[in-house]
Parts: structure tokens; C-alpha cells; sequence
């Protein structure tokens, strides 16, 4: 059974059409990335996998993550289905996180809640948890706001990791991010997901450094996809060639001796 399956997929905000037609499948443990253009729709896709699109947005079409439908699902069923078998880090972790709550117990929360650990149980794995993204002893200790913006992300990805969902959606992970940061983040994410991922991104050093398989999103449609090495080194669509030649003009040229 596929992790994530999109049949059709229309998302409509205020009437107008943002997702226009989307037909994916991430198979178990596959690593797919979403790029695009900023606008072309990459966030509200990933808004509607998680099951958490905005009040003023509508989906049609089909959102299946394992065996569930998510198109017109009950809240109960979206909560349910929120953690155990999708979770989301969000591209700001400042929302994504309680700023009056300790980091560590955060990443505890969803230890108890889905699994079942006990406080104790919760609190040491948290600590281990922080520790596999990077984070030094005595985070779990820490409010949001005392850490800066890579570790919080860091916890964000922590926190997902503790939910132990098939599948991880990662929606600009490292946006806001300096470029150091964000491949040391990047490098924390290759090692630690074992679950199906879709990372969505604008960002074509995120999307090498972990995934196999891309989708171009223009315009709230698919116009491209397949391994990221072939689609990157032979684009055919006009868009992902716009996409990858942005991306060599912002290399550093260097200047011969």
C-alpha cells in the first residue's frame, strides 16, 4: 500500500483555483520531493496531505495517506490520522511550537499520546530524540524562544520523529534558514527519516541532498517527474529548466588565478 496517494487533487481558495488536478503516489519508505516556483501551489498540496488546509480552502478530488481518505473527511478522522500516519514540520517553527512550553516535553507529547510511553519513558526518549537532530544536553530544558531559529527546527524535526508516522511531509524545511544551517539541518534529516517523505521545497540543493524522486508543480499542476538525477541533469518541461538554471546562476563563480 502506497504511503501517500493524490487521485485529482483541487484545492480552491476563495474561489480561485490553487491546485489544479494533482495525481501522485510516494510508495512506502520513498523519498519524493515537490519543487516549484514560489505560488505554483507546492504548500497548499502539502497543507492538503496533512489534512490541515486552511479555513477559506477547499479540496476535491482524493487525499489518501495508507488507508485513509482525507477529502472530506470527519475532524475525528483528520486528528486520528494526524501523527499516526502523516506529521508535518512546518516551514515555521516558531508557529509549530508552544512558546510557554519546555522543547522537551513538546517532543514528548506525541510519545504519550500515540504511544503510550510513560512520562519518564517520554522524557528520556525526548532527550534522545534532541540529541539524534543534534541538539546539545539541557535542550529539552529550553522554551522556544531561547534557541535560535536552526534549533527550533531542530526540535520541529525531533517532535515529528517522535510521532514515528509513515509518512513525514516537510513543507520548506530550511527556508528561513542561513545556508550553513540548512545543510547541517538537511544532513540531520537524510540520516534520520525512515519513513516515506515528501519534502516540498523551491530549493534544488534541499531536494539532492534527500530525495530520490522529484514532481515539478506549476501553475497547481504537475508538469514534470520522475529521479531527481535525471530531471535535474535533463529537464524537459520549460519550467523545471527555469527552475534548474536559477539555481546555477546562484553558484559562485570562481575567478581564475
Amino acid at each position: 500500500m502506497p504511503a501517500l496517494e493524490l487521485l485529482d487533487l483541487r484545492v480552491v481558495v476563495d474561489g480561485h483555483p490553487a491546485v489544479d488536478g494533482v495525481d501522485m503516489v510516494v510508495g512506502a519508505g520513498e523519498r519524493w520531493g515537490l519543487i516549484g516556483a514560489s505560488g505554483a501551489g507546492k504548500s497548499l498540496t502539502a497543507a492538503a496531505v496533512a489534512g490541515l488546509l486552511p479555513p477559506a480552502a477547499h479540496a476535491t478530488g482524493s487525499v489518501r495517506v495508507g488507508d485513509t481518505e482525507l477529502v472530506g473527511a470527519a475532524g475525528s478522522t483528520l486528528q486520528r490520522t494526524r501523527g499516526r500516519a502523516v506529521t508535518l514540520v512546518a516551514q515555521d517553527s516558531a508557529t509549530a511550537l508552544h512558546p510557554l512550553v519546555p522543547v522537551g516535553r513538546q517532543v514528548a507529547a506525541p510519545l504519550r499520546h500515540l504511544h503510550g510511553l510513560t512520562r519518564r519513558a517520554a522524557a528520556t526518549r525526548a532527550d534522545d530524540l534532541l540529541a539524534e537532530v543534534g541538539l546539545p544536553d539541557g535542550t529539552a530544558r529550553a522554551r522556544p524562544a531561547q534557541l535560535s531559529g536552526g534549533q527550533r527546527q531542530r526540535v520541529a524535526l525531533a517532535a515529528a520523529l517522535a510521532c514515528d508516522a509513515d509518512l513525514l511531509v516537510a513543507d520548506e524545511p530550511t527556508a528561513a534558514l542561513d545556508p550553513t544551517v540548512a545543510r547541517d539541518l538537511l544532513a540531520q534529516l537524510d540520516r534520520s527519516i525512515h519513513s516515506a517523505l515528501l519534502l516540498v521545497t523551491h530549493d534544488l540543493t534541499a531536494l539532492t541532498a534527500v530525495c530520490e524522486h522529484v514532481a515539478v508543480l506549476d501553475h497547481g499542476r504537475i508538469v514534470e517527474r520522475g529521479p531527481v538525477a535525471t530531471v535535474l541533469t535533463d529537464p524537459q518541461h520549460e519550467r523545471t529548466r527555469a527552475l534548474v538554471d536559477a539555481a546555477r546562476s546562484l553558484v559562485p563563480r570562481t575567478r581564475p588565478a
